[in-house]
């Protein structure tokens, strides 16, 4: 009986952006014109609350409004780091002012962000960063290093977590700040992938500025805001979750795609956006597909392994619906963020084991640059050898951003299970007599 409620309530919710899509989308329409439309009727990001830009969606009924308009032929919700995390985040630690200031340029399109977290020293230890940020009247002054950026060098915008008090224990020193990325002193530098791309880099921050009202959550209290934004991150990129990440056309005033013309990022074709994490490969049919389209599918295992990696696709959407259900109730899965995250990890690694397998030794061949693609195209006649290759090669990423799958089994350990933490002296000691390198 659940399941029909459940099923006739996002079957509104469909039938509701369906409607409002025949009223509103405009291929003519520049893609600002279409994200600021879309954004303020509360469509780009409807898993937020209705005071943040969105319609306090579920977050299965979120991917049945992405598929809705991927289905329905318009373009897509401006997506990337501000859609997935900072939005949200600052929806749920911001002051009215700042989700009108900030949020409302995220669901727009206006900016783009970057997560301005990890550093050569914090990575799964993130409260021990050492970026510094020191009050200088009604700014902050920032300066450290930051590490494995995903896409700061098209970001308008950081979400920075940096030290404002080393004479506490290091997790409650931490501020979290809305920054500009565009100022002198901000020095983002690419890191070439063994993909041939770069997404992520390193960021070197000298003398930036951030003003006091760009702090998001009160003074030193960081470390609460930035679980939440890994919270996000973790459900975001977990099974189940939306695509929040990917979009047809980029946000931001670097991408420079705002003043084009929203119907040339939409192809003529109404396609179906992926219900996973990672939609080229995170989900089974395409895989299935190409395993008809070579004959592989004539192996037992193989087919063995597609139904594995249908199996954990579902139980993703299967949790997630249960979620929404506990949510209607006021109660929640423990852990969910942590579960759904360990959950892409096994479908990122079935995904790539299984899909090298399907295009056999082809699997050896990978276009490092865009001008390669052509020469593997015509070499091998499958122009999805360049996405299963890739993804094999990116398949190694995903369980270690967001915190590693070791990181979530701790997480799931000690605030789910109950288990005791590792005896150390980090919350008692303030930051500035801990051990440094050790």
């Amino acid at each position: 009986m659940t399941d029909t409620i459940d099923s006739a309530a996002t079957g509104d919710i469909v039938a509701e952006i369906n409607a409002w899509l025949e009223q509103n989308w405009d291929p003519d329409l520049t893609v600002g014109e279409w994200w600021e439309r879309l954004g303020l009727a509360g469509w780009s990001a409807p898993g937020l609350p209705e005071h943040a830009y969105g319609r306090g969606l579920a977050r299965n009924d979120v991917v049945a409004v992405q598929n809705a308009i991927a289905e329905f032929g318009a373009l897509s919700a401006p997506g990337g780091l501000g859609l997935l995390l900072a939005a949200p985040t600052i929806a749920t630690h911001g002051t009215q002012e700042q989700i009108d200031h900030y949020v409302r340029r995220i669901v727009t399109g206006l900016d783009a962000w970057c997560q301005l977290f990890s550093e050569p020293g914090a990575g799964s230890d993130l409260a021990s960063l050492g970026a510094r940020a020191e009050r200088d009247g009604d700014e902050w002054v920032v300066n450290g290093q930051k590490v494995w950026t995903s896409l700061g060098h098209m970001a308008d915008m950081g979400m920075l977590i940096a030290r404002t008090d080393v004479d506490v224990p290091k997790h409650q020193g931490i501020t979290w700040f809305a920054a500009s990325m565009d100022q002198p002193g901000m020095d983002v530098r690419p890191l070439v992938e063994m993909t041939g791309h770069a997404m992520f880099n390193e960021v070197f921050m000298s003398d930036v500025r951030v003003p006091d009202s760009a702090v998001i959550g009160g003074l030193n209290q960081g470390w609460a805001v930035a679980n939440t934004t890994l919270a996000f991150e973790r459900a975001g990129l977990g099974s189940g979750g939306g695509s929040s990440a990917a979009g047809a056309a980029a946000p931001g005033s670097i991408a420079g795609q705002l003043e084009r013309r929203a119907g040339d990022f939409v192809s003529s074709e109404p396609r179906r956006r992926s219900g996973g994490a990672v939609p080229s490969l995170g989900g089974a049919k395409l895989l299935i597909d190409l395993a008809k389209g070579n004959g592989a599918i004539e192996d037992p295992t193989v087919r063995q392994d597609l139904m594995r990696l249908y199996t954990l696709g579902e139980l993703g959407r299967f949790t997630n619906l249960r979620a929404k259900a506990l949510k209607a109730i006021g109660g929640e899965v423990p852990g969910l963020g942590n579960l759904a995250k360990l959950g892409m990890s096994d479908q990122m690694r079935l995904s790539r084991d299984l899909s090298l397998r399907i295009v056999g030794a082809a699997g050896m061949l990978h276009a490092y640059r865009d001008d390669d693609r052509a020469a593997i195209d015509e070499a091998t006649g499958n122009p999805f050898l360049p996405m299963v290759t890739g993804m094999a090669l990116w398949a190694q990423a995903p369980p270690i951003y967001g915190g590693t799958d070791q990181i979530q089994k701790n997480i799931i350990g000690e605030r789910v299970l109950g288990l005791p933490r590792e005896p150390n002296n980090d919350k008692s000691l303030p930051f500035s007599e801990l051990p440094k390198n050790a």
